[in-house]
């Protein structure tokens, strides 16, 4: 396996990725649309998850196919992210249609992010502007690290932020994983320099350090951020996708199997206080053998570890930070 050209998501053809975030909210949306209508599912392990129309993702669900998937941080004010994506696609003519109606679907899911430091005393919700401004942006290149749903993002020892990542299978497969990385866990081991997701990196993604050479790992707990807020201000929220041609059954798979990539690059990770979710997407352009399944999951989950890591990674400080980025400390 190898990365895509961009190692990004988005090297899985017919699907774009916009960012809009605010600064000074220390908050954002990302938004991942299709060029057509994509096949998905969604899998959900952490105990506080913050969600919008994933109930129609369920295998057994009517729903053949959706046009758009959003991240946002806010916590539940960030499922109006989805209001505006909605409302974007509407003018666009995109949507599921019954009679003369045109309804978008767009699932969603939210991470805490309202205790970061940021100006949070808005008089009219922000995050259905966000979604518009996100899903307008939306292209193959988009940015890494404190951008869209990563803007606040924190882990337990440093910055967060959004994170991507791809790989190609030999059949010519194409996988990638897109995460806004805000867990309760830390992404690094003690000292802040390595990376959990370290002995899955290829070339240089995210500082090319190596693993921790230390033994023990996993059992120091230490957090900055539980020093700084409550346990509960949490959540890693993560699209995987794929251009082979799944059913929703077999997203909902990849996004179990994609699951693992958060306990390797977060410890702890599934915790009570953390809404982690994975969304799996196929935009059925490549028919595939039965033999190449399971490789996909296996590829969506070394995609997330990746992405976690490069979410962290790539962070930038911003005036009021309540945590020191990873660069900053290894400068």
């Amino acid at each position: 396996m190898q990365t895509g050209p961009k190692n990004l998501i988005t090297d899985v053809p017919g699907i774009r990725v916009g960012n809009a975030q605010n600064d000074v909210l220390k908050s954002g949306t990302t938004v991942l649309v299709g060029d057509e209508p994509f096949t998905a599912s969604v899998h959900v392990m952490g105990g506080a998850p913050g969600t919008r129309e994933t109930d129609l993702l369920a295998p057994d669900k009517m729903v053949a196919a959706i046009d758009a998937l959003v991240l946002s941080g806010g916590s539940a004010y960030g499922l109006d992210a989805c209001s505006g994506v909605a409302d974007g696609l509407r003018r666009a003519g995109r949507g599921f249609r019954l009679g003369d109606a045109t309804i978008p679907l767009v699932p969603g899911a939210i991470l805490f992010d309202l205790l970061n430091g940021g100006a949070k005393d808005w008089v009219e919700n922000p995050y259905r502007g966000l979604g518009l401004a996100a899903l307008e942006s939306a292209d193959t290149d988009f940015a890494l690290g404190t951008v869209g749903a990563g803007t606040g993002a924190l882990t337990a020892m440093v910055k967060g932020g959004l994170g991507s990542a791809s790989l190609r299978l030999p059949d010519g497969t194409t996988v990638g994983a897109l995460v806004a990385a805000n867990p309760v866990g830390a992404v690094t081991t003690p000292g802040d320099r390595h990376f959990y997701a370290a002995p899955f990196e290829l070339g240089n993604e995210f500082g090319g350090l190596g693993p921790d050479p230390s033994s023990g790992l996993g059992f120091s707990l230490e957090s900055r951020k539980l020093a700084s807020m409550s346990p509960r201000e949490n959540t890693t929220i993560a699209i995987v996708a794929t251009d082979a041609t799944l059913t929703k059954a077999q997203c909902q798979r990849m996004a179990v199997a994609a699951h693992d990539g958060i306990g390797r690059a977060t410890v702890p990770a599934h915790t009570p206080h953390d809404g982690d979710l994975v969304f799996a997407i196929s935009t059925s352009a490549r028919d595939i053998s039965d033999t190449t399944v399971p490789l996909i999951g296996h590829a969506a989950s070394l995609c997330l570890s990746r992405a976690i890591a490069r979410a962290v990674f790539h962070a930038t400080p911003a005036e009021g930070d309540l945590l020191p980025c990873w660069r900053d400390l290894n400068a």
